[in-house]
């Protein structure tokens, strides 16, 4: 099993001008993330815009990321579903392609209980070999993963080796860190807490903001991981507008605005996702990434 420690990219999935999936693009944003240092690529999470790909959509991203990725780094495959049956027939497809671990996100919509959500979790990893991280995101699903429900499937599933935490709060996520095993990973779900957590003793990221500026963000993060606790406030410091600006409005709405801006992508989306609704968010979020561009080339970081 591979020790998920450092940053993580949750990849947008490109469109082209017609809203079918780009996999020239696809295969270009995956070389560029990994030669430029990421730890590891996510497709089909919230940011890949996963609800609106048909099945044999999201199976071919996912296959395809793998192909492209040619073991060079972990692909952590996105086949959570507010479905169980579903939750596992994406999960099976992505292990038979090659997917080194499984994303799994609280089922949505259908609010369950703990006892729910431990019986779907749990379905899902016994239905696989290969590790599963779950993926707390209650802002989104509606439903908060307890702390004693993830322990419980820590405990009985031994292929769940790890938590996304994007619940918000750093009181949970330290609560995580300290009642499960040394060797169970937190990876926190929002860039601008990052630092916090890996304070705490996290380990790193699963990054929508890398998706523009990859190898920032791993120095930005391995730098934290080792210690070097000046240089990774710098960097956080120079990304802070950065992270408010990707959710301007609703992500991934934002970041692929920017890569789009960037030569990356078309500023292609899913209905109902659409182009940024306010002018004035389009303003700031350019400048932003314009600026940050300019000492990136300049030097400056």
């Amino acid at each position: 099993m591979h020790e998920y420690r450092g940053v993580y990219t949750a990849l947008i999935t490109p469109f082209t001008d017609l809203g079918v999936v780009d996999y020239k693009a696809l295969e270009r944003i995956v070389n560029h993330q990994i030669e430029a240092g990421i730890d590891g690529l996510v497709p089909c999470g919230t940011t890949g815009e996963s609800p609106t790909l048909s099945h044999e959509e999201h199976d071919r991203v996912i296959a395809q990321t793998i192909k492209y990725a040619s073991g060079r780094v972990p692909v952590i495959a996105g086949t959570g579903s507010n479905s169980t049956t579903e939750a596992i027939r994406l999960s099976q497809h992505a292990e038979d392609a090659g997917a080194s671990a499984l994303l799994l996100v609280n089922p949505y919509y259908n609010k369950p209980t703990q006892k729910g959500m431990y019986l779907h979790f749990k379905a899902i990893a016994d239905s696989v070999k290969i590790p599963c991280i779950l993926y707390n995101i209650k802002g989104r699903t509606g439903v908060n993963l307890e702390t004693e429900t993830l322990r419980r499937l820590e405990e009985d599933c031994g292929n769940i080796v790890a938590v996304k935490e994007a619940s918000g709060s750093l009181d949970q996520m330290e609560e995580v860190i300290r009642t499960t095993d040394e060797d169970f990973m937190v990876l926190s779900g929002d860039d601008n807490l990052a630092l916090d957590l890996i304070r705490r003793g996290g380990d790193g990221v699963i990054s929508v903001a890398s998706n523009l500026f990859p190898h920032e963000m791993a120095k930005m993060i391995h730098s934290a991981l080792n210690g070097h606790w000046q240089e990774a406030e710098r960097l956080g410091e120079w990304f802070a507008p950065f992270f408010s600006a990707c959710f301007i409005e609703t992500n991934p709405i934002p970041i692929k605005t920017a890569m789009a801006h960037m030569g990356w992508c078309r500023e292609s989306f899913r209905l109902p996702l659409c182009t940024l609704e306010k002018e004035e968010n389009r303003k700031k979020l350019i400048d932003i990434v314009s600026r940050m561009a300019e000492e990136i080339e300049g030097g400056k970081i």
